[in-house]
């Protein structure tokens, strides 16, 4: 690239096809939500893991190691779907790791000790709706269809906490529920209710 006097490039000294590729590196820094290399140093590098109890079947996953060394491990991923299952329907599907990755970020941040208790992972449409009949605060449209939303508590960290850690980290959506006691995640955009 052309370089003024002190060896620094300078707009003016480049050409429109070094200007395009200087746009484009910025647009993809830009547009890319949360690459890869901020969640490596928010999370840490060398490994993410979680503990689960799905509250309706008793299933257990012990300190799961489902991404390590820059790769999110398939074997794990699927022992998270099916724990994480519609347990109305049985039916798995994809959780989206993003979605993983929030609930992993949680646990760092309040030191958890113990698994986090699951209300809800995914759900059918058959079962959103049907869900629907029964409460107002039940979306039509629910990310937890999409593989994208969590409903969960942690033993030992109050409610409040465990909320505060997740709107803290500003990943995605945070509702909470101290009624029917648990926080809703999910991996969409950053709000709060």
């Amino acid at each position: 690239m052309p370089q003024d006097r002190t060896g620094m490039t300078t707009l003016s000294n480049m050409n429109r096809r070094q200007l395009l590729r200087a746009g484009l590196l910025v647009s993809f820094v830009c547009l890319n939500p949360l690459p890869a290399w901020a969640r490596q140093s928010l999370y840490g590098f060398q490994e993410r893991s979680l503990s689960l109890l799905n509250t309706h079947t008793g299933e257990r996953l012990k300190e799961v190691v489902y991404w390590e060394q820059g790769s999110y491990l398939p074997d794990a991923l699927t022992n998270l779907n099916h724990l994480l299952r519609d347990h109305r329907t049985n039916e798995v599907h994809s959780i989206d790791p993003m979605t993983l990755d929030l609930m992993a970020a949680i646990s760092r941040k309040v030191d958890a000790k113990r698994p986090f208790e699951i209300i809800s992972g995914y759900r059918s449409p058959e079962t959103n709706m049907s869900l629907r009949g029964n409460s107002s605060g039940v979306a039509k449209n629910s990310y937890h269809m999409q593989g994208k939303a969590v409903d969960l508590r942690l033993p030992g960290v109050p409610l409040k906490v465990l909320r505060k850690a997740a709107l803290e980290l500003r990943m995605g959506g945070v509702g909470y529920y101290p009624r029917s006691n648990f926080v809703h995640i999910d991996s969409a955009n950053v709000r709060s209710w």
